[in-house]
C-alpha cells in the first residue's frame, strides 16, 4: 500500500474511535451553607 492510503486509513480509524468515545459525564458539586450561629441576646447586665 502507498503512504497516502495508510495515512487515510489511520486517520479514519482515529476519527471513528473519537466519534464512538463517550462524552464526559457532568459532575454535580453540592455546596453546603455555613452553619448559622445565634446572635447574642441582650440580657441587660454587663458581664
Amino acid at each position: 500500500m502507498s503512504k497516502s492510503i495508510k495515512s487515510m486509513l489511520a486517520l479514519g480509524l482515529v476519527v471513528t474511535v473519537a466519534a464512538c468515545a463517550q462524552p464526559p459525564q457532568e459532575e454535580y458539586v453540592v455546596v453546603e451553607p455555613a452553619p448559622i450561629s445565634m446572635e447574642p441576646t441582650y440580657t441587660g447586665k454587663y458581664k
